[in-house]
């Protein structure tokens, strides 16, 4: 659609509206703006633009629409599907100068923030109002609200408070035509049609760009405690979470295997939390605001060892401890991020696990026996992460092609269980060649028409999702 050098004209018609300091062309700039955090697709931007205002957004999308120049939607650039990658000479428009917190409504648990704000500011904000926002994950301090709904981002307490989508009460929404909508305006209830405001909730910015939403709040949970338990085998892990799920209200339940916790504590920076190594770690969390709560806590715990599923585990006894356990969890992307990890993202009913787990895991040990393999994931809403990672003597290239050739068997197995292929990183350009594996054909011919009714031109982020 277009070069990856703009012409003059369309470089200073982008300096007319955002300023002559808010477009930049350096290599430097287009490499960081550029890329999220995928390593599969190098960045080609033609330059980087920062809008301060929904109106200069709508500006520069008609400025696009006009010279037939395609956009890309950039946020925190902590994405794992190369949804953000300006891959093609695209003009990059980063959210980072639109993050301001614009108002709070307190009668309606709701805040009103531009799509740049990082996810830890609204948190933050939200606990300074005596209220949470509960959409947490390891990206938290980087990652921004534009992208979190671009891809529906859901985190470490979806088993209690859901996916983004379960937070978002209304979206400003620039189309690809350049059009600003207001859409659902923060209200809870609203009958007039449909929702479109759905529509950009996992849209990847292909529809068009978000640039303020409506976000609901939540009571601030009480007394969280963290519970880790060692597990002899992954047969084990779901009836823990049935024992526990039937008695008290979790607010977490992560699993993760041994390589990765040992690849978090070579990192030097946490300590194992008890002696017995195990094949397997449960990590839970949940409020105990009274004493009853710990002690039935505790009887489960105990069954779970009577029962053997469980061989060892601690409870956290003070916050600090909490955020150390946590972190066990927390670190794996960043300890084995040095590895190249070649990631799936992927879930299915949570019913359908333990079955689907075991034809993963076999595939892995037939295609990857030599490759080292770290399973963690928030298995308490039945999504998996299944990381590869790189051996030291193998290039990217090579290594890619090798993880490619079974891609195909796994998400075989999750059409199987009718399951997703990405279940929270989004499709981006890593997984789009494997859509039709979770949706179906006349699926995607609506999403087409969808795309093409809200950008006729097909500027907004070309070549992720979908295919035209």
């Amino acid at each position: 659609m277009n070069s990856f050098l703009l012409s003059l004209d369309v470089l200073d018609a982008l300096k007319n509206i955002v300023g002559e300091n808010r477009v930049k062309t350096d290599a430097d700039s287009l490499e960081n703006w550029g890329k999220d955090h995928t390593k599969y697709f190098a960045p080609h931007a033609s330059a980087i633009v920062f809008p301060s205002s929904t109106e200069q957004v709508q500006a520069i999308v008609k400025l696009a629409n006009h010279h037939a120049v395609a956009l890309t939607p950039s946020g925190g650039r902590t994405g794992l599907s190369a949804g953000a990658v300006a891959h093609n000479g695209e003009i990059v428009i980063s959210l980072d100068k639109m993050n301001q917190i614009l108002e709070f409504f307190p009668a309606d648990r709701m805040v009103r923030i531009q799509a740049g704000v990082v996810t830890e500011q609204l948190q933050d904000y939200a606990q300074e109002q005596g209220m949470y926002y509960p959409v947490d994950f390891a990206s938290a301090g980087s990652s921004q609200l534009g992208g979190n709904i671009a891809t529906n981002a859901g985190g470490i307490k979806v088993i209690k408070y859901g996916m983004t989508r379960n937070w978002i009460l209304g979206l400003t929404v620039v189309t690809g035509k350049g059009d600003i909508l207001r859409l659902n305006k923060g209200m809870i209830k609203n009958a007039t049609g449909y929702a479109l405001h759905h529509l950009f909730i996992g849209g990847e910015g292909t529809l068009g760009i978000v640039t303020e939403v409506e976000i609901r709040l939540d009571r601030q949970p009480q007394d969280l405690q963290v519970l880790v338990l060692g597990v002899p085998d992954f047969e084990s892990v779901m009836p823990i979470m049935h024992a526990f799920r039937k008695e008290i209200d979790l607010t977490a339940f992560e699993f993760f295997n041994d390589l990765a916790m040992q690849k978090v504590l070579d990192h030097g920076l946490v300590q194992r939390p008890f002696e017995t190594s195990c094949p397997f770690y449960v990590l839970l969390e949940f409020e105990a605001p009274y004493e009853p709560v710990i002690d039935k806590a505790m009887q489960i715990f105990e069954h779970c060892i009577e029962q053997g599923w469980v061989l060892d585990g601690v409870m956290s006894q003070s916050l600090e401890q909490a955020q150390n356990l946590w972190r066990l969890r927390e670190d794996i992307s960043e300890s084995i991020s040095a590895f190249t990890p070649y990631k799936n993202d992927i879930s299915v009913l949570i019913t359908h696990v333990p079955d689907f787990i075991a034809e993963i895991d076999s595939i892995v040990a037939n295609n990857y026996p030599d490759f080292e393999t770290c399973w963690f994931g928030h298995i308490g809403d039945g999504n998996l992460h299944l990381n590869i990672l790189k051996p030291a003597n193998l290039s990217n290239e090579d290594f890619f092609a090798k993880c490619e050739i079974v891609n195909s068997y796994v998400f075989e197995v999750v059409n199987k269980f009718d399951g997703s292929i990405s279940a929270e990183h989004g499709v981006g350009m890593t997984k789009k060649p494997y859509l039709e594996f979770s949706r179906s054909e006349q699926e995607i011919e609506y999403m087409k028409a969808l795309k093409k009714v809200f950008d006729p031109n097909l500027i907004m982020n070309p070549g992720k999702l979908l295919d035209f």
